[in-house]
């Protein structure tokens, strides 16, 4: 259950994310408001997720899904430019996650 409320909590932060780039500096009030209840949702399914995984860990796997995420959503939906130097920084991100996950003992 706990991972669902992670992944609940990656989702609701990469839909807060892609709001605020369409809020335009929160100049469109539908986008705006849209991006705080998304982080509000986000925030709070990761505070229920840590009731049962460990900080270091859940904070990594949302931080690096975010990241992987928001890049291809940025990449496809936006059409905004990567460069290899920047998917091979994401890639090293990813390993990282791996990383300490498996290291982490759940």
């Amino acid at each position: 259950m706990y991972y669902i409320e992670l992944a609940v909590a990656i989702i609701m932060e990469l839909l807060g994310t892609n709001l605020m780039k369409l809020s335009n500096g929160f100049t469109h009030l539908w986008f705006s408001i849209g991006t705080l209840v998304s982080y509000g949702l986000c925030f709070f399914f990761l505070s229920l997720s840590l009731k049962g995984i460990k900080l270091n860990i859940a904070y990594a796997t949302w931080g690096g899904a975010g990241i992987v995420l928001a890049a291809l959503v940025s990449y496809f939906i936006f059409h905004e430019q990567t460069s290899g130097l920047q998917i091979f920084g994401i890639a090293l991100i990813v390993v990282g996650v791996i990383i300490a996950n498996l290291a982490g003992g759940h």
